[in-house]
């Protein structure tokens, strides 16, 4: 949440020369409201049936680079559905996502007490992530051209 997905994600599939896509967009765009919203109105479960939807349907039908919302990977199933991919793990401490998002309520996982509220949230999947990631790449002080760069060279996929 807020470690730079969507804007790494663009730059590395611009540099590999393919396609980029973010399931968070394609929810929006199918939902015609915003995730906040969907988390408001329908909440925490019906949004993640419908994020788990998404994932499976771009993972089927993409072949470039994919950002997936920070919480799709408490779904056993689309973990399973990764664990063929090159998934990369941006990870971020909280001192840093103060810093990028504000930790606002915006983000309604973080609506109260932000800060506690990341931090376990990151205790509870950080698990998750690394257990599907092939690599992990720090994104804490970096450029988005830097951390762009470390996940190509992580999966190795470097420009030629």
């Amino acid at each position: 949440m807020g470690v730079g997905k969507s804007t790494v994600g663009a730059l590395v599939a611009e540099r590999l020369g393919c396609a980029y896509r973010d399931t968070d967009d394609d929810i929006v765009a199918a939902e015609g409201r915003t995730i906040a919203d969907i988390f408001l109105d329908d909440g925490e479960s019906a949004f993640r049936a419908i994020e788990k939807r998404a994932v499976s349907e771009a993972l089927a039908g993409h072949d470039g680079v994919l950002a997936l919302g920070g919480g799709s990977i408490l779904d056993a199933d689309t973990r399973a559905l990764l664990a063929g991919h090159q998934v990369v793990y941006l990870s971020m401490d909280v001192e840093e996502a103060v810093q990028r998002t504000g930790l606002n309520a915006a983000r309604p996982l973080l609506a109260v007490n932000p800060r506690r509220q990341w931090r376990e949230l990151m205790e509870a999947r950080r698990h998750l992530y690394t257990e599907v990631a092939r690599a992990v790449v720090a994104t804490d002080g970096r450029t988005p051209q830097e951390v762009a760069q470390a996940v190509l060279d992580a999966v190795e996929l470097k420009e030629a």
